[in-house]
């Protein structure tokens, strides 16, 4: 099994901690995990695919392991968070790669996708929105803080931050406990335990309306550029529904759609059964190296 590496990388005011593995020659395969987690979440993903692809996950700045810069330093924005991993991209030197795109993950994937289309050899989306039709009916108190930012609206989105909606909510909903390990979700709670996580993932929050912004332009990059997509997605997720998987039918209709039995953080419980869909994907869909 090919050994994974852990390292750092220097982008402008963070330094990115990353995960590597593969040869250095392979086609890359860039994973972008979502929220509340970082890369840990594709701890049993990537080893199952370093044998074929240079495999690739930085945690976002404000997530894992990345270096925290204070608010007052920094705006904590999608934009923001799409340039340190642009400027990751550039100093790594990955001048071709195949997107893996997982809640947050999508809407920073898709600005790089956007900025560079001529990188991106394909696209793998495992509950990565990009539609309207993706939205469940469980984004109340976020939509309301996007209309009408306050005090009081930025308070009530707490409660997505706090350990019983992480266990109970994002990882536990439409999986079997039995088969949920409590070390993905135990360490996302670690992580928004820290001094500032919180009112970090709360700018975020209020941020994610400008995703929403740029659905038509992801969907029109989606019309122009005509990536490889494969869909990926846990069926019973309740943030993102299936509805938002076969939309991308509707601009790409060669996508693969995949409907798994299990929840929004799909490859806790089905890491082997995406990771069989991703490289026959990729096999097809890539020119060889």
């Amino acid at each position: 099994m090919t050994a994974v590496s852990y390292r750092r990388q220097k982008v402008g005011q963070f330094d990115v901690f990353y995960r590597e593995a593969g040869a250095a020659d392979a086609p890359v395969l860039l994973l972008l995990h979502g929220f509340p987690s970082a890369s840990h979440m594709f701890r049993d993903l990537i080893p199952l695919l370093a044998d074929r692809y240079r495999v690739i996950a930085p945690d976002l700045p404000g997530f894992g392991q990345t270096s925290i810069v204070p608010r007052e330093a920094f705006t904590y924005s999608f934009d923001a968070l799409a340039d340190v991993i642009d400027g990751f991209v550039e100093a790594l030197a990955l001048t071709r790669y195949a997107l893996y795109i997982f809640d947050y993950g999508a809407p920073v994937g898709l600005r790089l996708a956007m900025r560079h289309p001529e990188r991106v050899s394909a696209i793998i989306s495992q509950n990565g929105n990009a539609y309207l039709e993706g939205f469940s009916d469980g984004w109340g108190a976020w939509q309301a803080y996007w209309r009408n930012p306050s005090a009081e609206t930025r308070e009530a989105c707490r409660e997505s931050l706090s350990p019983d909606t992480i266990r109970q909510w994002q990882y536990g909903t439409g999986v079997d406990p039995e088969l949920l390990s409590p070390d993905g979700y135990e360490l996302d709670i670690a992580y928004m335990a820290r001094p500032g996580a919180e009112e970090i993932q709360l700018d975020l929050i209020l941020d994610y309306r400008s995703n929403v912004a740029l659905y038509p332009a992801f969907q029109s990059y989606f019309r122009a550029a005509r990536p490889p997509l494969l869909a990926a997605w846990g069926k019973h997720d309740p943030a993102f529904v299936p509805a938002g998987a076969t939309a991308y039918k509707t601009d790409l209709p060669e996508a693969e759609v995949h409907l798994l039995d299990t929840g929004h953080f799909a490859l806790e419980t089905h890491h082997e059964e995406i990771a069989a869909l991703i490289r026959d994907f990729l096999g097809r869909k890539l020119a060889p190296s």
